[in-house]
């Protein structure tokens, strides 16, 4: 080839790579896009060949090629975004701590490491090398991009000039100083907000003002206030909010039966806790020789709450009801939630109602959604549709004789519908749970178990088809929607968990592929009624990924759903209510391409926002819990429990009593031989006795001491403590 042509050519090809829009090609597809027929195809190569040898295109391993500055600006971007990566800090009482990357695993940040980060701080990271032996990724921090947390809940410790807050988050290290003119009038003992004006440097403790005081740590209901505030859960609706739940009507007006299937005569019933005052849904079942016909009815917040409103910006805002031990934090003012919006019994009720036609297996065969009016006629508890399902009173047999025959009815459909949920895999978890009962003063005089039966089961039941219902109506309609999604778990996450159950001698299937929710259904089958099977369910759960709230319906790993969402619950989740509105708009014809424009542009904020504030919502009543379990246990220090290992680490073994109190044996507690951590079997070995610790073991143990500020328990086996108290009796007679 002639040069001059050669050089022309090298430019045209020159020119082409460097196109912005040009993704690395092989020869091949370049020539195509030169429109070179077969035949001529091969007078590209030289061209190729002579701008590889001079520098300025280079090819990858797959043979493509790209412009070597191109190539070279991209492998700097590359190994830039592999030095630095941005996260949250999440701080340790120890000094050290963690920094959440999304989508990847948290980074270790050793104290010296973590450049004076704080918890909640926006950081920028430089990622070193493992450990040896070490299996997650260590780093620094290089720069700290922003403070998010400005205000901190402790406790206000006073001095003559100055006073100190000790954080109640224990993940936020540093106690904070506080200057005389900014204690705000708190006085020694006190639980406090305090503003943070300054986060603290090696050599100076972090300053702030204190801004609210919340009351002394002893008087009754102040810890839960401050674990409230310290999750920024709002409390008090703002006078606007109240003043328009004040102007809705306290009853049904007439203008609102307009157009409405009246439900009034049918016989409808609310079944929740004996203490509930929220009730958003009623049920009613008649039947034929042709099956059931099941109906959920769930109050029409919408109706009341408009978009836009105070109402509903409060609403999204709480995102969800929280319920404490002592009190219950409303998303709505109680005017709506325990008035108007609540099925009462005897009173007329506007509700959003799914109406299921169920062949005799238990299968929706016909739905219909509809505006309804209706009419509950019993208020009943779970307790009672226990006992009248079971025929232990006859005095409540006698007194809801007429719903009896319906109850019995709802039990064997729910049987049927439970039924065809675990034939596709459905995955049931049930855990112990327990409902921690305060004396007036706010201390926790006993743990009682908080009973799954027959009745909580039925109504679990009901719900759970009505939201696969109404989320597969929508999901085929391809209407802007909120769904409740649950994705599959992280295969190697879940690999670490199944060979763990191998070594538990539980049979397990799948080996580096992707677990189906039958396969965890056989698991939880085979673990059913062993000591290990509440500690196993829990090792599962954690290995699986958090349900969110999204725009897509991308199904439910956990149910084996298909369609999923949250429909039955708006008086105290936000997603249920705006899904409401969805529907409601689809019924009466308005949900033009115009509407479903704005919804699909406000529902990713509104999923977003919902997930949060769950999560918030969570982490304060799984605080509470902690904390007044740890409360309870002080009266109780030298009482001997039967309890089950629930976990087992390198530093000791975790016991879970019959009440569910959790508490740690250290394994400097264990007298008679070095333990050491399998963490493969997750056991504790003795190298001398070979005695072992494992998970799901039943021990004896003595309540040693509980921390009510760490809300922790300690105990101690058993046989080690009478070991312990023989050989002091012993130094006692010496």
């Amino acid at each position: 080839m002639k040069r001059e042509k050669l050089e022309k050519r090298k430019k045209v090809v020159l020119s082409l790579l460097l196109h912005p829009q040009y993704k690395p090609m092989r020869a091949k597809e370049i020539a195509m896009i030169f429109e070179l027929p077969k035949g001529r195809r091969k007078e590209l190569y030289p061209v190729l060949d002579a701008l590889v040898e001079e520098g300025k295109i280079v090819t990858d391993r797959r043979g493509r090629y790209e412009a070597a500055e191109r190539a070279k600006s991209k492998k700097k971007e590359k190994d830039k975004k592999n030095a630095y990566i941005e996260g949250i800090f999440v701080g340790h009482p120890k000094g050290f701590g963690f920094v959440e990357i999304e989508g990847q695993e948290d980074v270790y940040i050793s104290e010296e490491d973590t450049k004076q980060a704080v918890h909640q701080d926006r950081v920028r990271i430089r990622l070193k090398e493992k450990a040896s032996g070490g299996r997650r990724m260590q780093g620094e921090v290089v720069k700290i991009l922003e403070h998010t947390l400005t205000e901190v809940v402790g406790t206000f410790e006073k001095s003559k000039k100055y006073g100190f807050v000790i954080p109640d988050n224990l993940k936020f290290s540093k106690d904070i100083f506080i200057p005389q003119e900014n204690t705000n009038g708190a006085r020694h003992g006190d639980k406090v907000v305090v503003q943070l004006v300054h986060y603290g440097s090696k050599k100076k403790s972090p300053e702030g003002k204190i801004t609210e005081i919340l009351g002394n740590i002893r008087e009754p209901g102040v810890d839960i206030l401050a674990v409230v505030k310290s999750h920024g859960i709002p409390t008090e609706f703002p006078p606007k909010v109240q003043k328009q739940a004040w102007r809705i009507p306290d009853h049904v007006l007439g203008g609102d039966y307009a157009g409405r299937l009246d439900l009034r005569s049918w016989t409808i019933v609310t079944i929740d806790g004996e203490d509930a005052k929220d009730l958003d849904d009623g049920v009613s079942l008649t039947w034929d020789e042709e099956g059931y016909h099941l109906g959920v009815h769930i109050a029409d917040v919408t109706n009341y709450v408009q978009e836009g409103s105070a109402l509903d910006v409060e609403a999204q805002k709480r995102g969800t009801s929280v319920y404490l031990a002592d009190r219950v934090i409303p998303m709505l003012p109680p005017r709506l939630s325990n008035g108007i919006c609540s099925l009462n019994q005897g009173q007329e009720r506007l509700a959003l109602s799914c109406l299921m036609d169920l062949d005799k297996n238990g299968k929706v065969i016909h739905h219909r959604i509809a505006e309804t009016v209706i009419q509950v006629k019993e208020r009943m508890n779970y307790s009672d549709v226990r006992d009248i399902l079971a025929g232990d009173s006859p005095e409540l047999l006698e007194r809801y004789e007429e719903l009896v025959p319906m109850f019995q009815k709802m039990e064997k459909l729910s049987g049927l519908i439970r039924k065809e949920r675990k034939r596709r895999g459905a995955v049931d978890f049930d855990f112990p749970e327990s409902k921690i009962l305060l004396s007036r003063s706010g201390r926790p005089i006993d743990i009682v178990p908080h009973e799954t039966n027959t009745a909580t089961r039925l109504i679990e039941d009901f719900m759970l088809l009505a939201n696969e219902t109404v989320a597969k109506e929508f999901c085929c309609r391809e209407l802007p929607f909120v769904y409740r999604t649950h994705d599959r778990p992280d295969s190697e996450k879940m690999e670490v968990l199944l060979t763990l159950l191998r070594s538990q001698k539980i049979p397990v299937q799948k080996a580096h592929a992707e677990v189906t929710p039958g396969e965890v259904q056989k698991i939880m089958k085979y673990i059913q009624g062993s000591p290990k099977e509440a500690q196993i369910s829990r090792m599962i759960l954690r290995s699986m990924k958090q349900a969110q709230y999204t725009t897509q319906c991308s199904g439910h790993f956990g149910l084996a759903a298909e369609y999923y969402c949250h429909f039955t619950s708006p008086i105290r989740r936000y997603p249920d209510l705006q899904i409401h509105r969805i529907i409601k708009e689809h019924l009466r014809g308005r949900l033009s391409q115009e509407r479903q424009q704005h919804y699909r542009r406000i529902l990713d904020e509104v999923a977003r926002q919902s997930s949060v504030t769950e999560r918030r919502a969570e982490e304060a009543e799984r605080e509470v819990e902690k904390m007044k379990k740890a409360e309870y246990m002080p009266y109780h220090i030298g009482e001997i429990y039967q309890g089950v290992i629930s976990g087992v680490t390198g530093w000791g073994f975790y016991v879970e009593l019959p009440n569910t109190v959790e508490g740690l044996v250290h394994v400097n507690s264990l007298r008679r031989d070095y333990f050491v951590y399998d963490s493969q079997k997750q056991e504790l070995v003795g190298e001398l006795t070979k005695k072992t610790y494992a998970l799901g073991d039943r021990v004896t143990v003595r309540v040693a001491d509980a921390d009510c500020v760490m809300k922790t328990v300690d105990f101690v086996v058993q046989s080690d403590r009478d070991d312990e108290d023989e050989s002091t009796k012993e130094r006692d007679r010496i």
